[in-house]
């Protein structure tokens, strides 16, 4: 990585996702998952939510005033440096509601609407994954050590392919994709879902998932897993000839993602 202002944007999103990640690690009620079905648990994941997110974009903003961001939780400024943090602060709400590991602080910078950095921190893996555009892919911490470049498996036979998916939280959306993904069961190893679109990606990129899909993801859900899936090796895309969008994001090793890709399609994945 030569660029001077790449080596900055990557050295701030490490440093605001790892504060946002122990703002949430720490911060989170050891009861929080007792009282899971009524609405106080919600209401207090909302606010960590929404603390971690006013945490990142004050740090940003503090040392980069002119630059845009969107986040999940409402940030939203256009900025006039011509970067924007698109800041996903609790990605895998429910797995961090119930006391599961799987979620993660998701931070990307767009450069004139290009990504360029990506940063997903899995707090409780005690992982941090990292992307810079055109300098590869690495994870650090937990089973990484001090750092480890990462690459996507070789391809397996469809057939022996694990994917992971997700799945909406609007019912009608749900059975849609449920009925795919029983479509597809048949055609591969399995299926798994692990709650987290950011750390689903980075499992791809690490070796750990030979494929992922999933419909009604957001910019900030997979901004930085995106980047730093494909600089692990990795191919990204949504509908065939489209890039990953709302309708259906798909990222899989080479010689799983065209198969897995035109299976989607058959299967009308992206709408009801």
């Amino acid at each position: 990585m030569t660029d001077p202002n790449l080596s900055e944007l990557l050295a701030l999103a490490l440093e605001a996702a790892a504060r946002a990640g122990a703002l949430l690690r720490d911060g989170r009620p050891a009861d929080l998952g007792v009282a899971a079905t009524k609405s106080s648990p919600i209401d207090v994941v909302t606010e960590m939510d929404i603390a971690a997110e006013k945490l990142i974009t004050g740090f940003l903003g503090e040392r980069r005033p002119q630059d845009g961001f969107l986040g999940e939780e409402g940030s939203s400024a256009q900025g006039s440096s011509g970067i924007r943090w698109v800041v996903d602060p609790l990605d895998g709400t429910v797995n961090y509601l119930y006391g599961l590991p799987t979620w993660a602080v998701s931070i990307a910078a767009e450069r004139d609407g290009v990504r360029v950095v990506g940063v997903v921190a899995a707090p409780m893996r005690r992982e941090t994954y990292r992307a810079v555009l055109g300098g590869g892919a690495y994870a650090e911490g937990g089973a990484y050590g001090d750092g480890t470049a990462l690459r996507c498996r070789p391809a397996p036979p469809l057939d022996q392919a694990l994917v992971s998916t997700g799945f909406n939280y609007v019912s009608d959306v749900r059975a849609h994709q449920a009925d795919v993904a029983q479509k597809l069961i048949p055609r591969l190893r399995d299926i798994r879902r692990g709650g987290s679109a950011a750390v689903d990606l980075c499992d791809v990129a690490a070796g750990r998932l030979d494929g992922y899909y999933e419909r009604g993801l957001h910019p900030w859900d997979l901004a930085a897993g995106d980047l730093i899936a494909r600089e692990a090796g990795a191919h990204t895309g949504g509908r065939p000839g489209l890039p990953a969008d709302g309708d259906l994001a798909v990222a899989a090793t080479p010689g799983v993602f065209e198969p897995l890709q035109a299976l989607l399609e058959q299967f009308g994945a992206w709408h009801d």
